[in-house]
């Protein structure tokens, strides 16, 4: 059971920001999750006490700068190749604990490839799927997994599958590959 710290004026403290999590006022769009997604990952970072083992990587995006705000060491990757270059921090420092943290345009558009190719080989690191169905850094536009209906800057009748296809559904595609251990949504 962790230990119970008292506040200065004698209230249980019950939260804290944890260490692993910077200081810095966090840029992204009111409601879009990326705040909660960084709180709870250095929150389980820090438990497992696992900072100075851990590497994430961040691609071309929204998470282009996660590295402003999490207490770990951080690598940038071109945009869709946030999966190699974890494949290749993997392998060159196998002890490391190693996160790709990616939106839809990185995953699930340009990046879909080595996406499928690293789940497909097993590689041995996490991938962190920030899926808004729509890309929120350039303008609102479509994304490949936009909802059918879903209105955006260039749908803005909705997605009709007729003109734009069904959405991408990466999470149920990468959990039929023979490499992949725990898929979640």
């Amino acid at each position: 059971m962790p230990e119970v710290q008292i506040s200065l004026d004698g209230m249980e403290v019950v939260w804290g920001k944890p260490t692993t999590l910077s200081d810095t006022r966090m840029h992204y769009c009111p409601g879009c999750g990326h705040g909660v997604i960084h709180k709870v990952l250095m929150e389980v970072i820090q438990e497992m006490g696992s900072q100075d083992k851990t590497v994430g990587v961040a691609p071309v995006g929204c998470s282009v700068i996660a590295y402003n705000y999490m207490n770990v060491d951080m690598q940038e990757a071109a945009h869709g190749r946030a999966t190699a270059v974890a494949t290749g921090i993997k392998r060159v420092l196998p002890d490391k604990l190693v996160f790709t943290y990616q939106g839809d345009g990185d995953l699930a558009a340009i990046g879909t490839a080595e996406t499928i190719h690293s789940c497909n080989r097993g590689e041995n690191f996490l991938i962190i799927f920030i899926n808004n169905a729509i890309y929120g850094m350039t303008g609102g536009q479509m994304a490949p997994t936009s909802l059918v209906g879903m209105v955006t800057s260039t749908t803005p009748e909705g997605r009709q599958v007729h003109t734009q296809g069904h959405p991408f559904k990466i999470t149920e595609i990468v959990a039929t590959l023979p490499g992949t251990h725990y898929v979640t949504r």
